[in-house]
Order: structure tokens, then C-alpha cells, then sequence
């Protein structure tokens, strides 16, 4: 399972100026998303959105064209909401030739919410 971070914008805001001074090493999973809270998540994962998951998992579309046929949504709004989704590291967009495919990289979300601070956790398998 991969976890990832959960942080507040100022707490990312100070790793990075720390590793940018040279005071410490930048962390391993500097490379992975991160999010300012579970929220930010949760706010992401709308009925739309989940529906939208399970269209590209179970129908494995050829294409963003095949994908707005599949559910119905406009190309604009479909294009962004899968750049939201892949930013969030939840697909991933495999280009053949000129054509883009949205593949879903999750199978489950887990939180771990912290009910005294903001310290929660969120690992994707």
C-alpha cells in the first residue's frame, strides 16, 4: 500500500525551503502527491467522480472521445476533472499515437483521521 502525505500548505511550504537552503534532504516521497487535508481528498471523490472511476476501471476506454461516449459528460468538463484525478495520482492517462486513455492506477482509498489533530494519513492500494 503507498501512502501519502497528508499536510498543511505551510508545513510543505517549510520542508521546501528547508531542502531548497540546503538544511536538510529533500524526503523520499517528495515526488508523491500530497494533500492539504483528507478533505481535500474526500472533496474529490464526488458521486460524479467516483461513477466516472468505475466507467474507466470496468470499460477501460480506448480514448477521451470513447470515455465522454461512455458517460455522457462534456469533453471540457471530462478533461479537467481526469487532470484533478491524475494530479491526485488516481489515474494515469497512457498516450497511443495522438490518442490519451485514462487508466485508474487504485484499487482503495484508506484514511487514517486523527480526531484530536491533523496528523491524519491516506494510503492507496
Amino acid at each position: 500500500m503507498t501512502k501519502f502525505k497528508v499536510q498543511s500548505m505551510k508545513s510543505l511550504m517549510n520542508e521546501m525551503r528547508s531542502v531548497a537552503r540546503g538544511e536538510r534532504k529533500a524526503p523520499k516521497d517528495a515526488a508523491k502527491p500530497s494533500f492539504g487535508s483528507v478533505d481535500a481528498i474526500v472533496r474529490l471523490l464526488t458521486p460524479e467522480n467516483r461513477q466516472l472511476l468505475a466507467a474507466i476501471r470496468d470499460r477501460k476506454p480506448k480514448s477521451i472521445a470513447e470515455l465522454v461516449d461512455i458517460t455522457g459528460r462534456a469533453q471540457p468538463n471530462l478533461t479537467r476533472t481526469l487532470a484533478k484525478l491524475e494530479a491526485a495520482g488516481l489515474v494515469e492517462s497512457e498516450v497511443s499515437g495522438n490518442r490519451k486513455a485514462p487508466r485508474v492506477v487504485i484499487r482503495k482509498l484508506v484514511f487514517e483521521i486523527d480526531p484530536y489533530s491533523s496528523r491524519d494519513k491516506l494510503s492507496i492500494a
